[in-house]
């Protein structure tokens, strides 16, 4: 078994402590040598970093022998949509999406525009480790050019896939808070390309994200809620570094949390087409509410957008996504998507005739508490083993972390991807009732913990 170098989503780390240029590089020849034949897209979001891993990544990958072709600086999606549409090995997109500043990382994606699976993420790893790269000779080495066509590619497919002439009708007017990131260069071209008049916030890329931190947590967006309220919006939309996720307030400037929105859209997915809807165990009872009310399945899986895009795709899924605004459209491409999430929104409220909160209150109403505990990492099997030991007998899902059902709500107990955490999510009726269930959920991890 090689160590481990991919997380829940790509490679992320604190740029000079785990992200550095030496690891770009050995990352670029490792997928160099771990891809097919053809050229390899490549794009990267606003943070001051980036450059220099993008010429660290491109560097192995024309070692290699792949010819690389350079998006510049774009959303996640628009990445992996301009690498669907054409005719590429692959891309490699580098980000750290919604972390903060100092953080740097990157994805690689296949030649369908999706994130590679696990198996695949393997093989570079050990390629990496063990520096087995495929290297060309001086005559195979190869070239860089750049291509400008990604975004407007990218916009043309989003407008397409809406009722554009329905959305420019109603003449919406929407705040926009690209929160200095990826989504600065297309969210408020779509926005007036919908018709909508456009608010524009924290709409010029810089790195260093000044006017908050990428990601769009309520404690980090009251700019934008006052805004819409202020401007007398019809709705506003906060995006993460890299816009692969929506966030959403209603026209009264009231935050909207994504397990929501997801519910929203999903049931004009299903009311639309029927079908499957797929979402990690971590997603609100709402979802599954509102899908069979509509005549739709909802199939869980592991948390992570990649695991639901590719369990999406194999199923023939109408719709998925997370609840943290991450949502998928399979018509469109195989993976989270900030600015078609956005899109969309547009048409439901158009279609309905109705504000939003209007729209958001036809929908069942949970709440849901969150918490975490720290645990020696060494330690994680063992403690994940004893805690599915001491869940025997319940109404248990253990497929990510365990799941307890409850007749009233759920808790979810589950090690993170990313640190030495287990995070705790428990949800019910009343918020009395949800931190009841999280305590729960800690002290059965505590017990586990112990031995």
């Amino acid at each position: 078994m090689s160590p481990r170098l991919f997380g829940t989503n790509g490679i992320r780390g604190v740029v000079g402590q785990d992200m550095t240029v030496d690891l770009a590089l050995r990352v670029g020849k490792a997928t160099g040598s771990s891809l097919g034949p053809g050229p390899v897209a490549l794009g990267r979001d606003p943070r001051t970093s980036g450059p220099m891993f993008r010429d660290a990544v491109v560097a192995g990958l024309l070692a290699t022998g792949h010819d690389v072709v350079d998006a510049g600086m774009l959303p996640t999606p628009a990445l992996q949509y301009f690498v669907r549409t054409g005719r590429f090995a692959g891309g490699v997109v580098v980000t750290a999406s919604h972390n903060p500043a100092e953080f740097n990382g990157i994805k690689v994606v296949d030649a369908k525009g999706m994130e590679i699976s696990r198996s695949e993420e393997e093989v570079i790893e050990a390629r990496y480790f063990e520096e087995r790269f495929s290297l060309a000779d001086w005559k195979a080495v190869g070239h860089v050019r750049e291509d400008h066509d990604a975004i407007r590619t990218y916009l043309d497919g989003i407008v397409a896939g809406v009722d554009a002439a329905a959305i420019r009708a109603r003449k919406l007017r929407v705040v926009v808070d690209c929160g200095n990131g990826a989504s600065c260069v297309t969210s408020p071209v779509l926005l007036s390309r919908l018709g909508c008049e456009v608010v524009s916030l924290n709409g010029h890329p810089d790195g260093g994200f000044p006017g908050r931190p990428p990601e769009p947590v309520r404690e980090n967006l009251s700019t934008l809620l006052k805004l819409v309220r202020e401007s007398k919006a019809d709705l506003g939309v906060a995006h993460d570094g890299d816009a692969d996720r929506a966030i959403f307030a209603d026209e009264r400037g009231e935050f909207v949390f994504g397990d929501r929105t997801l519910a929203l859209v999903a049931r004009e997915a299903v009311q639309a087409k029927g079908g499957t809807v797929v979402t990690p165990v971590s997603s609100s009872r709402c979802l599954e509410d509102v899908v069979r009310a509509a005549g739709g399945t909802v199939t869980y899986t592991m948390v992570g957008a990649p695991l639901v895009a590719r369990a999406m795709y194999e199923s023939g899924a109408t719709f998925g996504g997370e609840e943290n605004g991450g949502m998928i459209f399979p018509e469109h491409q195989f993976c989270r998507d900030g600015a078609m999430a956005l899109a969309k929104v547009l048409e439901i409220v158009t279609r309905a005739g109705k504000p939003m909160s209007a729209l958001l209150a036809e929908l069942p109403a949970y709440s849901l508490h969150k918490t975490s505990v720290h645990y020696p990492p060494p330690e994680r099997d063992a403690i994940l083993a004893r805690l599915k030991g001491l869940a025997k007998g319940l109404r248990v899902n253990d497929i990510d972390g365990v799941k307890v059902h409850y007749d009233d709500g759920w808790v979810l107990v589950r090690p993170s991807g990313t640190e030495p955490i287990f995070r705790i999510f428990a949800e019910a009726k009343t918020d009395a009732r949800a931190k009841a269930l999280a305590a729960e959920g800690e002290a059965l991890l505590r017990r586990a913990m112990a031995g």
